[in-house]
């Protein structure tokens, strides 16, 4: 199996990365190749300036990203909700690089299109001050829509299996080495399956 692990937390160092390092562990034990990025690591304009009119030419950091994307069989996306989302930052690198041609294509007429990134796997792991009961109840769950339904989906990618670790603020040590067991067992999981025929 062909892992791509993608930190979006804009910080170099997080409970994100530490819950991508324990998923990285799980999944090379289980004889997984890897590729990884983090987010913090990555230099570019995060603004789609002309939405689809005009293409911006991408930077060398997501000509990478997407080739990793190309490359993989399976996606692991790691990265903190902030306001109902992901950071803008790694909204961004979406917005730049996740285009038609590259995730989907647009029908000439109706309201269909293709997807594009067929045959791959994802484990999306975020975290959030909000218990995830709450966000499940009040909140109708929106980073969990967004990245399952409305990016991965979108494009071609399923099943996407989606954990939610909270609330972050008042975890204790123990709670946090659950979270940190519990992202080594997804990478381990994925390494073990069978790619998809692409």
């Amino acid at each position: 199996m062909k892992i791509f692990i993608w930190v979006g937390h804009p910080r170099g160092n997080s409970l994100s990365h530490g819950l991508a390092d324990a998923y990285e562990a799980g999944a090379s034990e289980k004889g997984a190749e890897i590729r990884r990025m983090n987010l913090h690591d990555m230099a570019f304009d995060p603004d789609l300036t002309f939405g689809y009119q005009q293409r911006k030419d991408l930077e060398s950091c997501l000509e990478e990203w997407r080739e990793n994307i190309l490359w993989a069989d399976h996606l692991c996306w790691v990265y903190p909700q902030w306001w109902g989302g992901m950071p803008a930052k790694m909204k961004g690198v979406l917005d730049r690089a996740f285009l038609p041609g590259f995730a989907m294509n647009y029908h000439e007429t109706g309201s269909l299109w293709d997807k594009l990134l067929t045959g791959r796997s994802a484990d999306v792991l975020f975290t959030a001050d909000a218990p995830p009961i709450y966000d499940i109840l009040v909140n109708g769950n929106p980073t969990k829509q967004q990245v399952k339904k409305m990016v991965l989906g979108f494009a071609g990618i399923k099943p996407v299996r989606v954990l939610q670790m909270g609330p972050i603020k008042s975890a204790k040590d123990d709670t946090i080495a659950k979270w940190l067991k519990a992202a080594h067992r997804r990478g381990q999981d994925a390494a073990a399956r069978t790619p998809k025929t692409r």
